[in-house]
């Protein structure tokens, strides 16, 4: 199967293919005498693999232990689920932190009178940016 095939059987565009393959995070695919790249039926599994890691918000060096671990029939679960739980506690991380980004633009924007008048609470609350007073302004 050709690159083409290989990115319309897995939904992972053809550039992504060739850069996963530059990174390692794929093997290199055989080529034909013209140069041509050949992916299997195991690329086209590890391709799907990768997309639905990256569909979940691991990244590429977590994807990259996670095939490692999938190809190993002696490896630990525990090991794929302490991954797991590392990026789940990532995740939430970073929900807080878009959450309280959310509340801090909601205030100001509910703050702003979004008339003709100049003076507007976000653009002074940006212009004290790491300024105690941008925190007092938004909580």
């Amino acid at each position: 199967m050709n690159i083409g095939q290989a990115a319309s059987e897995t939904g992972v565009s053809a550039k992504m293919i060739r850069y996963y393959e530059s990174i390692t995070l794929l093997k290199p695919s055989a080529r034909t005498d013209a140069g041509y790249r050949v992916y299997t039926p195991n690329d086209l599994h590890a391709l799907r693999f990768i997309k639905r890691a990256r569909g979940l918000g691991f990244s590429l060096e977590q994807i990259r232990e996670l095939l490692s671990l999938w190809q190993n029939n002696q490896r630990a679960s525990a090991d794929v689920k302490n991954i797991a739980l590392s990026h789940v506690a990532d995740l939430n991380q970073r929900i807080t932190e878009l959450t309280e980004m959310r509340d801090t633009l909601a205030h100001l924007a509910q703050s702003c009178h979004g008339d003709d008048r100049p003076d507007c609470p976000i653009l002074q609350s940006l212009g004290l940016a790491g300024k105690e007073e941008a925190k007092a302004c938004c909580h």
